[in-house]
């Protein structure tokens, strides 16, 4: 049977499912608690049993309708050989890329380098309660991109492309196209019953390049995962694309789309054929209950009667109490649709 998260991105049910991204990670006390036996968070992604444990502690603590693999979209890069490193208080750190050795890793030694992530998927599914979807994700070209050739986060400035000609940004763009199918199709045969692209750095694209760096690759994407898995929803997150978000979906179509907060609900095209996600500012958790109650009814009443998933427009933060996520999942819960 499927999920209410699956059943409404497949089928547009009026109800509103809930999850969170970064649903699993540090504002969660028994998260710190494995976190800080596992030094390296490349290998805290790869270890099976700790990864299964931190994805499931959400599930456990607030009955959400969904758990999302506790991953990183940088492990594509470092499976596909540049190595990846993340140092508290700085984020992720590469070694410098290799093109020679990007574009001949073969698919085999790719997936082999990745099969703790299947494994852990495996592991999710079968102490997952049935009623529950599985999210798998990746990170979208574009993005592994600004990763791969900054060296890590591009702190909102593309300066690092400039040694590189577009007809070599696109090259690399086609490759990285493969690979996140590749680890999606791997994801869905393990488990996944949903797959999330995250194109996290998807504002820093000019105007004139959004089609080529953007849209098409996820159009891409999304196209091959519809053919071959006609079952399994893909939701898109093109984070910061603000006015262009209806012509994203109107030509990548995917089954779901998360918006962010500076998104203006007013300009949406609700007659897009797809069920909208997310929107709301992870900082609205952070203060008093009545605000917090305040944001979410803005999102609730806005897409009452529409196909909609409530989330957030980006991670939960880490200073975010517990106390405050749980009472927002019931308030959600307790909405008149």
């Amino acid at each position: 049977m499927s999920s209410s998260l699956q059943y409404s991105l497949l089928n547009k049910q009026k109800s509103f499912p809930i999850w969170f991204m970064r649903q699993a990670g540090r504002y969660l006390p028994e998260y710190q608690k494995i976190r800080k036996k596992n030094k390296n968070f490349i290998n805290f992604c790869l270890n099976i049993s700790d990864a299964t444990k931190v994805s499931l502690q959400p599930i456990n603590r607030f009955n959400l309708d969904a758990a999302i693999i506790f991953s990183d979209i940088l492990l594509i890069l470092n499976a596909s050989g540049q190595k990846v490193e993340f140092k508290e208080k700085t984020g992720p750190i590469l070694e410098n890329y290799n093109l020679n050795k990007f574009y001949k890793t073969k698919d085999k030694i790719f997936i082999k380098k990745l099969t703790n992530v299947y494994k852990i998927l495996k592991k999710i599914k079968k102490k997952l309660p049935k009623e529950k979807a599985l999210i798998g994700f990746a990170g979208s070209p574009w993005t592994l991109l600004t990763y791969m050739i900054n060296k890590g986060s591009p702190k909102k400035n593309i300066k690092f492309l400039k040694n590189l000609k577009k007809k070599e940004i696109i090259k690399i763009i086609k490759r990285l196209e493969h690979l996140i199918y590749i680890h999606c199709k791997e994801q869905i045969l393990a488990g996944a019953d949903i797959i999330q692209l995250f194109d996290s750095w998807a504002g820093l694209i000019e105007k004139k390049n959004l089609k080529e760096f953007c849209i098409n690759p996820n159009k891409n994407i999304v196209s091959k995962i519809k053919k071959n898995f006609p079952n399994n929803p893909i939701i898109c997150f093109p984070k910061g694309i603000n006015k262009n978000i209806n012509n994203f979906i109107k030509e990548v179509k995917p089954h779901g789309i998360n918006i962010d907060y500076d998104i203006n609900l007013k300009k949406l095209n609700l007659n897009n054929n797809v069920v909208f996600q997310g929107g709301m500012n992870p900082k609205f958790l952070l203060g008093n209950t009545k605000r917090m109650f305040n944001e979410v009814k803005k999102y609730l009443n806005f897409f009452k009667n529409k196909p909609y998933i409530f989330n957030l427009g980006h991670g939960i933060l880490p200073k975010t109490k517990p106390e405050n996520v749980k009472r927002l999942v019931e308030f959600v819960r307790s909405y008149n649709l």
